[in-house]
């Protein structure tokens, strides 16, 4: 089952320094200028369900297990399209908008990548 799904629309100037340290910063389109500087901008609409544990997120086909979710990653996701994607391998959350993964190499980011959230 597909829980959210986005095509990234606008890439950031600050992004790569994120991505050197395993960290992806989601947006909706509507972001702030300042927020949009180090944000990846996609056009995703509904979450359809939450995110947890166990979900998989793809990057055009690079798969990585979701470990934790922050308890508030969820409502910014519906409400602003905001995620806190962090590739560290953790099975526990830094801070409550955090979604932490598995520590695997992200791919170059590049506007028209699709980020899918599935559960099985």
């Amino acid at each position: 089952m597909i829980k959210y799904r986005a095509q990234f629309t606008q890439i950031g100037p600050l992004v790569s320094e994120f991505v050197d340290n395993g960290i992806l910063v989601l947006f909706g389109a509507n972001a702030p200028e300042e927020l949009a500087e180090f944000s990846i901008l996609h056009d995703g609409k509904e979450l359809v369900e939450p995110v947890g544990p166990g979900d998989l997120l793809a990057i055009d086909g690079n798969n990585f297990q979701v470990l934790a979710v922050g308890e508030v990653a969820n409502n910014n996701l519906s409400a602003l399209g905001h995620l806190v994607l962090k590739f560290n391998g953790q099975t526990a959350v830094e801070m409550p908008g955090d979604v932490c993964l598995e520590a695997k190499t992200l791919p170059p980011v590049e506007v028209g990548m699709i980020l899918t959230i599935t559960s099985e």
